[in-house]
């Protein structure tokens, strides 16, 4: 069977103009059962930065969990050795790639809960370019999958805000511009949405301003999220707890150090056998 397209120069031209391209059946139909075993093992077990982003008044729930790819060989099979790492260095036409972390995101069936729009990097401890590939494992229609706006990688930073509380805890009421209120003029917007198969991943910039809705749905959402760093990107610890947080990483990576470290293996282009 033909491989599906990955990356051609028209992905690439997009991804540059845009911040945001979708790729489909970037993961074969086994990685996927492999995605979703790596999944169903972080929601078995919770590691140390789960957390429950819905209120305890949803009639679903919003899971999600951060950086366990150590413990699970899924996951880190799928970061390292997928066809996914080979795309998006594609995507930022970069030398070299490492990996910087996995989220898990689940949105069980009838979930309410929003995801506020807001850029990730501000909540990052790099500087430079990277790339998030949000693979679908369950089918996601249009009306429940990640909406993104297109362009908005050019910046500048907004104001990042916890999502259920609206607090500003990294920045000074007013230091940042805040994000526009696309919900309130949608068609003013010029706002991406996909419907997925399980397999097919929407890749976006860190800088790129992105949402979703809740999941209205009987089925439920689960998304395996990979992050990778560009050839460019260097360390830039943050006076606020970054999220994820790599505590202590300041000791062996100064600032303003390459992201040269075993939490960050290379992954492309790959090793030789």
């Amino acid at each position: 069977m033909e491989q599906p397209a990955l990356a051609d120069e028209d992905a690439a031209a997009a991804f540059a103009r845009d911040g945001v391209v979708c790729v489909r059946q970037v993961l074969s139909t086994d990685e996927v059962t492999a995605a979703a075993d790596a999944i169903d093992a972080v929601l078995a077990g919770a590691g140390p930065l789960r957390q429950v982003a819905s209120g305890a008044d949803d009639p679903g729930a919003f899971v999600e969990d951060f950086c366990r790819w150590q413990e699970i060989p899924q996951i880190e099979r799928l970061a390292r050795h997928s066809r996914v790492p080979a795309v998006a260095a594609a995507l930022m036409a970069t030398p070299e790639l490492r990996f910087y972390h996995d989220h898990v995101l689940v949105k069980e069936a009838a979930t309410t809960q929003r995801t506020p729009w807001h850029q990730d990097q501000p909540y990052y401890d790099v500087d430079g370019h990277g790339v998030s590939a949000w693979i679908a494992v369950d089918p996601v229609p249009e009306g429940g999958s990640l909406e993104l706006l297109a362009g908005s990688h050019r910046g500048p930073w907004l104001m990042p805000r916890t999502f259920l509380t609206k607090e500003a805890r990294w920045f000074p009421e007013g230091s940042l511009a805040e994000l526009p209120d696309i919900d309130a003029d949608p068609g003013a917007f010029d706002v991406r949405r996909f419907a997925l198969q399980p397999g097919d991943a929407i890749f976006f910039d860190f800088m790129t301003v992105h949402g979703a809705p809740g999941f209205p749905y009987r089925s439920r959402r689960r998304v395996l999220s990979l992050r990778y760093l560009a050839a460019d990107i260097r360390h830039a610890p943050r006076p606020w707890r970054t999220s994820p947080p790599f505590d202590g990483l300041e000791a062996s990576l100064p600032a303003g150090a390459a992201m040269d470290h075993p939490l960050f293996p290379v992954v492309w282009p790959p090793p030789a056998p």
